[in-house]
């Protein structure tokens, strides 16, 4: 790595910021959530306040947004024979990889839905997901 590459900021996709104002962005966004957890702790009137707090946040600064935008990104394009022939051409080694970067995903994904839809919702959309896709 040239001595220029070492000290050119990353950039990441969403707004194509360094990677250093991405995370001040993310702890920014994520103090209200810790202070939501805080106030748990503290009793019911500090949670109401915490909740106001979080609630006055735009959509677009929430934690579930960042989940969401990753999800339309990820899938936008998705092809399962781009995956198929991605697949024929890994190496042991890449395989491994990505089903241990795999590893808890559908668990996290049940997690996610289970908290915005409810568990019974949840549990119909997984099921009919997997039907779907076997089919």
């Amino acid at each position: 790595m040239s001595e220029d590459e070492k000290h050119r900021p990353s950039t990441v996709l969403f707004g194509f910021m360094t990677e250093r104002e991405w995370n001040v962005r993310l702890h920014d966004s994520i103090q209200a959530y810790v202070r939501l957890i805080q106030a748990d702790m503290a009793g019911p009137e500090e949670r109401k306040a915490a909740l106001a707090e979080l609630s006055a946040i735009p959509l677009e600064k929430r934690y579930l947004w960042r989940i969401v935008c990753a999800l339309k990104w990820a899938f936008l394009d998705f092809d399962g024979e781009s995956v198929a022939a991605d697949k024929e051409t890994l190496s042991t080694e890449d395989r491994a990889h990505i089903a241990e970067l795999f590893r808890y995903r559908p668990f996290q994904f049940c997690m996610l839905l289970r908290e915005l839809v409810g568990r019974e919702n949840m549990e119909k959309m997984m099921t009919a997901a997997i039907a779907d896709a076997k089919k």
